[in-house]
Protein backbone atom coordinates (compact mmCIF):
# COMPACT_ATOMS: atom_id res chain seq x y z
CA UNK A 1 0.00 0.00 0.00
CA UNK A 2 3.21 3.14 -0.70
CA UNK A 3 5.96 4.87 0.41
CA UNK A 4 9.88 3.94 2.25
CA UNK A 5 10.11 7.32 3.22
CA UNK A 6 8.29 6.60 6.68
CA UNK A 7 9.38 5.71 10.01
CA UNK A 8 7.19 2.47 9.87
CA UNK A 9 9.12 -0.01 12.32
CA UNK A 10 9.09 -2.94 10.77
CA UNK A 11 11.10 -5.53 12.37
CA UNK A 12 12.62 -2.80 14.26
CA UNK A 13 6.62 0.68 10.07
CA UNK A 14 -22.21 0.68 13.32
CA UNK A 15 -21.39 0.07 16.93
CA UNK A 16 -21.05 -2.22 19.52
CA UNK A 17 -22.43 -5.60 17.76
CA UNK A 18 -25.48 -6.31 20.04
CA UNK A 19 -26.65 -9.41 19.56
CA UNK A 20 -25.12 -13.11 18.32
CA UNK A 21 -27.33 -12.94 15.30
CA UNK A 22 -25.62 -9.24 14.16
CA UNK A 23 -22.39 -11.43 14.84
CA UNK A 24 -23.51 -14.16 12.81
CA UNK A 25 -24.45 -12.18 10.00
CA UNK A 26 -21.27 -10.33 9.87
CA UNK A 27 -19.17 -13.91 9.96
CA UNK A 28 -21.84 -15.42 7.15
CA UNK A 29 -21.18 -12.61 5.16
CA UNK A 30 -17.23 -12.47 5.34
CA UNK A 31 -17.09 -16.65 4.58
CA UNK A 32 -19.01 -15.43 1.11
CA UNK A 33 -16.19 -13.23 0.32
CA UNK A 34 -13.92 -14.28 -2.23
CA UNK A 35 -11.13 -11.28 -1.89
CA UNK A 36 -7.74 -12.42 -2.71
CA UNK A 37 -6.16 -9.14 -2.11
CA UNK A 38 -2.52 -9.57 -2.05
CA UNK A 39 -1.04 -6.28 -1.74
CA UNK A 40 -3.69 -4.01 -2.27
CA UNK A 41 -5.87 -2.19 -4.45
CA UNK A 42 -6.68 0.82 -5.60
CA UNK A 43 -8.93 2.70 -3.26
CA UNK A 44 -10.56 5.42 -5.41
CA UNK A 45 -12.95 7.04 -2.86
CA UNK A 46 -14.07 3.92 -1.32
CA UNK A 47 -12.71 4.78 1.89
CA UNK A 48 -12.49 8.91 2.01
CA UNK A 49 -12.14 9.43 5.28
CA UNK A 50 -8.43 8.20 5.52
CA UNK A 51 -5.79 10.39 4.70
CA UNK A 52 -2.03 10.75 4.53
CA UNK A 53 0.04 12.88 6.97
CA UNK A 54 2.04 15.03 5.36
CA UNK A 55 5.21 17.27 6.54
CA UNK A 56 8.55 18.14 5.21
CA UNK A 57 10.94 15.70 6.35
CA UNK A 58 12.96 14.77 3.37
CA UNK A 59 15.74 17.13 2.73
CA UNK A 60 16.32 15.82 -1.14
CA UNK A 61 12.75 16.38 -1.80
CA UNK A 62 11.63 20.26 -0.73
CA UNK A 63 7.64 20.56 0.37
CA UNK A 64 5.04 18.49 1.93
CA UNK A 65 5.84 14.34 1.75
CA UNK A 66 3.20 11.63 3.17
CA UNK A 67 5.00 10.65 6.06
CA UNK A 68 2.16 8.38 7.39
CA UNK A 69 -1.63 7.67 7.05
CA UNK A 70 -4.55 7.85 9.65
CA UNK A 71 -8.47 8.54 9.90
CA UNK A 72 -10.64 11.45 10.47
CA UNK A 73 -12.31 10.05 13.66
CA UNK A 74 -14.79 13.58 13.92
CA UNK A 75 -14.58 17.14 11.85
CA UNK A 76 -11.60 18.29 13.23
CA UNK A 77 -9.85 14.80 14.92
CA UNK A 78 -7.62 12.71 12.79
CA UNK A 79 -6.40 9.35 14.21
CA UNK A 80 -2.40 8.00 13.41
CA UNK A 81 0.31 6.66 14.98
CA UNK A 82 2.49 8.48 17.93
CA UNK A 83 5.71 7.11 16.05
CA UNK A 84 4.70 9.06 12.93
CA UNK A 85 5.41 12.10 15.64
CA UNK A 86 7.12 15.03 13.19
CA UNK A 87 9.57 16.28 15.94
CA UNK A 88 12.39 14.93 14.40
CA UNK A 89 12.30 16.98 11.21
CA UNK A 90 9.77 19.78 11.89
CA UNK A 91 7.90 20.91 14.73
CA UNK A 92 4.56 19.56 15.65
CA UNK A 93 2.51 22.20 14.66
CA UNK A 94 4.00 22.08 10.59
CA UNK A 95 1.63 19.00 9.50
CA UNK A 96 -0.86 18.74 7.47
CA UNK A 97 -3.88 16.23 6.31
CA UNK A 98 -4.89 15.03 2.96
CA UNK A 99 -7.66 12.93 1.93
CA UNK A 100 -7.10 12.87 -1.94
CA UNK A 101 -7.04 9.79 -3.07
CA UNK A 102 -2.93 10.24 -4.34
CA UNK A 103 -1.18 12.59 -2.74
CA UNK A 104 2.17 12.24 -4.98
CA UNK A 105 3.00 14.79 -5.87
CA UNK A 106 1.43 17.86 -3.63
CA UNK A 107 0.60 20.31 -5.86
CA UNK A 108 -1.70 23.58 -5.47
CA UNK A 109 -4.69 20.83 -6.37
CA UNK A 110 -4.27 18.77 -2.93
CA UNK A 111 -6.25 19.72 -0.52
CA UNK A 112 -4.68 20.16 2.60
CA UNK A 113 -5.72 20.31 6.05
CA UNK A 114 -3.34 21.99 8.54
CA UNK A 115 -3.03 20.79 12.15
CA UNK A 116 -0.89 20.28 15.19
CA UNK A 117 0.19 16.72 16.30
CA UNK A 118 -0.34 15.50 19.25
CA UNK A 119 0.99 12.01 20.52
CA UNK A 120 -0.01 10.00 23.27
CA UNK A 121 2.29 11.07 26.22
CA UNK A 122 3.31 7.92 27.23
CA UNK A 123 4.07 6.28 23.61
CA UNK A 124 7.63 5.18 24.60
CA UNK A 125 10.19 3.29 21.96
CA UNK A 126 11.68 1.47 24.85
CA UNK A 127 8.72 -0.15 26.17
CA UNK A 128 9.09 -4.28 26.01
CA UNK A 129 8.26 -6.28 23.37
CA UNK A 130 4.77 -7.20 23.46
CA UNK A 131 3.72 -4.38 26.20
CA UNK A 132 1.45 -1.22 25.60
CA UNK A 133 3.72 0.99 23.93
CA UNK A 134 0.91 3.82 23.64
CA UNK A 135 1.70 4.32 20.20
CA UNK A 136 -1.46 6.36 19.41
CA UNK A 137 -1.77 10.42 18.16
CA UNK A 138 -4.37 12.49 17.13
CA UNK A 139 -3.80 16.13 14.55
CA UNK A 140 -5.91 18.58 15.79
CA UNK A 141 -7.38 20.37 12.20
CA UNK A 142 -7.59 24.26 12.42
CA UNK A 143 -10.84 23.77 10.14
CA UNK A 144 -13.38 21.29 10.26
CA UNK A 145 -13.48 19.08 7.91
CA UNK A 146 -17.08 19.14 5.43
CA UNK A 147 -18.51 16.57 3.27
CA UNK A 148 -16.28 13.17 4.49
CA UNK A 149 -18.43 10.70 7.51
CA UNK A 150 -15.78 10.48 10.47
CA UNK A 151 -14.83 6.64 11.06
CA UNK A 152 -16.44 5.06 14.42
CA UNK A 153 -14.12 3.94 16.73
CA UNK A 154 -15.06 0.41 18.58
CA UNK A 155 -16.78 0.34 22.14
CA UNK A 156 -14.63 -0.60 24.60
CA UNK A 157 -13.44 -4.17 25.03
CA UNK A 158 -15.15 -5.21 21.24
CA UNK A 159 -12.39 -7.54 20.38
CA UNK A 160 -12.43 -9.57 23.47
CA UNK A 161 -16.30 -10.09 23.58
CA UNK A 162 -16.13 -10.99 19.57
CA UNK A 163 -13.20 -13.70 21.08
CA UNK A 164 -15.43 -14.25 24.38
CA UNK A 165 -18.86 -15.15 21.66
CA UNK A 166 -15.93 -17.35 19.37
CA UNK A 167 -16.38 -15.48 16.25
CA UNK A 168 -12.99 -13.29 16.05
CA UNK A 169 -11.42 -16.05 15.05
CA UNK A 170 -13.30 -16.27 11.41
CA UNK A 171 -13.17 -12.12 10.61
CA UNK A 172 -11.52 -10.72 8.01
CA UNK A 173 -10.19 -7.04 8.61
CA UNK A 174 -9.61 -3.73 5.94
CA UNK A 175 -6.42 -2.02 5.95
CA UNK A 176 -6.13 1.09 4.38
CA UNK A 177 -3.02 3.23 3.74
CA UNK A 178 -1.14 5.16 0.99
CA UNK A 179 2.37 3.04 1.80
CA UNK A 180 4.22 0.23 -0.14
CA UNK A 181 2.23 -1.59 -2.68
CA UNK A 182 4.22 -4.91 -3.31
CA UNK A 183 8.04 -5.91 -1.92
CA UNK A 184 9.94 -8.24 -4.39
CA UNK A 185 11.83 -10.52 -3.87
CA UNK A 186 14.82 -12.81 -5.31
CA UNK A 187 18.25 -11.49 -6.56
CA UNK A 188 19.33 -9.16 -3.69
CA UNK A 189 17.73 -7.81 -1.20
CA UNK A 190 13.58 -6.91 -0.98
CA UNK A 191 12.71 -4.27 -3.19
CA UNK A 192 9.78 -1.89 -2.45
CA UNK A 193 7.55 -1.11 -5.67
CA UNK A 194 8.36 3.19 -6.07
CA UNK A 195 5.88 5.34 -4.21
CA UNK A 196 3.14 6.47 -6.14
CA UNK A 197 1.29 8.48 -3.29
CA UNK A 198 -2.16 6.60 -4.48
CA UNK A 199 -4.49 5.53 -1.19
CA UNK A 200 -4.97 1.35 -1.51
CA UNK A 201 -6.42 -1.09 0.65
CA UNK A 202 -6.30 -4.86 1.30
CA UNK A 203 -7.99 -7.28 3.08
CA UNK A 204 -6.31 -9.45 5.95
CA UNK A 205 -7.25 -12.69 8.53
CA UNK A 206 -7.17 -12.65 11.90
CA UNK A 207 -4.35 -14.33 13.90
CA UNK A 208 -4.21 -13.44 17.15
CA UNK A 209 -5.59 -11.17 19.83
CA UNK A 210 -3.14 -9.59 22.81
CA UNK A 211 -3.98 -7.14 25.28
CA UNK A 212 -2.88 -3.82 22.90
CA UNK A 213 -2.62 -6.10 20.01
CA UNK A 214 -4.76 -7.24 17.00
CA UNK A 215 -2.35 -9.66 14.87
CA UNK A 216 -3.81 -10.20 11.36
CA UNK A 217 -1.90 -12.19 8.73
CA UNK A 218 -0.74 -10.18 5.29
CA UNK A 219 0.82 -13.47 3.96
CA UNK A 220 -0.01 -12.96 0.18
CA UNK A 221 0.40 -17.06 -0.19
CA UNK A 222 -3.00 -17.47 1.51
CA UNK A 223 -4.55 -14.49 -0.06
CA UNK A 224 -3.95 -12.16 2.45
CA UNK A 225 -2.40 -8.61 1.98
CA UNK A 226 -1.86 -5.78 4.74
CA UNK A 227 0.26 -2.75 5.60
CA UNK A 228 3.76 -1.49 5.03
CA UNK A 229 5.47 1.32 5.31
CA UNK A 230 3.45 4.47 4.84
CA UNK A 231 0.65 2.58 6.18
CA UNK A 232 1.99 3.81 9.64
CA UNK A 233 -1.05 5.08 11.87
CA UNK A 234 -3.88 3.81 8.90
CA UNK A 235 -6.65 1.92 9.88
CA UNK A 236 -7.71 -1.55 9.78
CA UNK A 237 -11.59 -1.99 9.66
CA UNK A 238 -13.73 -4.11 11.37
CA UNK A 239 -15.32 -6.83 8.24
CA UNK A 240 -14.37 -6.92 4.30
CA UNK A 241 -16.08 -6.46 1.23
CA UNK A 242 -20.28 -6.28 2.21
CA UNK A 243 -19.47 -7.04 5.21
CA UNK A 244 -16.85 -4.20 5.74
CA UNK A 245 -17.99 -1.60 8.88
CA UNK A 246 -16.94 1.77 9.31
CA UNK A 247 -15.44 0.90 13.13
CA UNK A 248 -11.74 1.14 12.93
CA UNK A 249 -10.72 -1.79 15.99
CA UNK A 250 -6.98 -0.96 15.38
CA UNK A 251 -4.26 1.06 13.96
CA UNK A 252 -1.24 0.21 11.89
CA UNK A 253 2.10 -0.36 14.19
CA UNK A 254 4.38 -2.65 12.85
CA UNK A 255 4.80 -6.23 11.48
CA UNK A 256 6.73 -9.42 11.07
CA UNK A 257 8.91 -10.14 7.71
CA UNK A 258 9.01 -7.90 4.56
CA UNK A 259 5.64 -6.40 5.09
CA UNK A 260 4.57 -10.31 3.68
CA UNK A 261 4.05 -12.03 7.09
CA UNK A 262 2.11 -10.34 9.90
CA UNK A 263 0.85 -7.33 10.53
CA UNK A 264 0.59 -6.45 14.30
CA UNK A 265 -1.44 -3.73 15.30
CA UNK A 266 -2.47 -1.46 17.63
CA UNK A 267 -6.26 -2.28 19.46
CA UNK A 268 -8.46 0.94 19.85
CA UNK A 269 -10.87 -0.68 22.16
CA UNK A 270 -8.61 -1.05 25.14
CA UNK A 271 -8.85 1.23 28.51
CA UNK A 272 -5.27 2.76 27.26
CA UNK A 273 -6.34 4.07 24.10
CA UNK A 274 -9.65 5.10 25.28
CA UNK A 275 -8.06 7.31 27.84
CA UNK A 276 -6.17 9.34 25.65
CA UNK A 277 -8.60 9.13 22.78
CA UNK A 278 -11.57 10.46 25.42
CA UNK A 279 -9.41 13.58 25.40
CA UNK A 280 -10.34 14.67 21.82
CA UNK A 281 -13.61 12.84 20.79
CA UNK A 282 -16.74 11.30 22.29
CA UNK A 283 -16.00 7.81 22.70
CA UNK A 284 -18.89 5.34 22.10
Amino acid sequence: MSTLRNPFPISKPLVLLRTLAAIGLLVAGLAMSALAITYGQLDGNRHPNVGALLYDWDPTHPGLDEACSGTLIAPTVFLTAAHCDPDRSVSNDEVWISFDADVDPVTSATTLYHGIFVPDPEFDWNHPLGSDTHDVAVVLLDTPVAGITPAQLPQPGLLDQLKATGVLSGLKFTAVGYGISTVTFGGGRPRATPDDGARRYAVSDFLALRPAWLVLSQNPHTGDGGSCAGDSGGPHFLGADTTETNIIVSTTVTGGGICNSTSVTYRLDTESARSFLGNYVTLP
